[in-house]
């Protein structure tokens, strides 16, 4: 099982969510179970599910009921187009902390 540094991954969690989102609409758990699986297993709901309202209230996400058959009514998200803007800037972002990172970490002398 692996630990992700909490900070590191509150830093990267809207790049993470609005990635998942911008491939297909979800809904809260099922957000939690696909990260859990691509490695995130320590990844807690609680924090899931505070970045998805942060990220609604900024207009990157939207939300809407679809109903289930196993239970009452899901509340599903979505990428606005605002988000998928935000999602492109965040890999620019991402690419380019990681190339800064790795060129000062491959320094001679390290």
């Amino acid at each position: 099982m692996t630990t992700h540094d909490a900070q590191m991954l509150k830093g990267v969690l809207a790049l993470l969510l609005l990635s998942l989102l911008a491939r297909e609409d979800n809904y809260g758990y099922g957000i939690v179970t696909a990260l859990r699986e691509s490695g995130f297993s320590d990844l807690a709901e609680g924090t899931v599910y505070p970045a998805l309202n942060r990220l609604e209230a900024a207009g990157h996400v939207e939300s809407y009921l679809q109903r289930s058959d196993s239970g009452p009514a899901r509340k599903y998200y979505r990428t606005t187009a605002a988000g998928h803007a935000e999602l492109t800037a965040r890999q620019r972002a991402w690419t380019d902390l990681v190339t800064a990172v790795a060129t000062t970490t491959s320094a001679k002398g390290n």
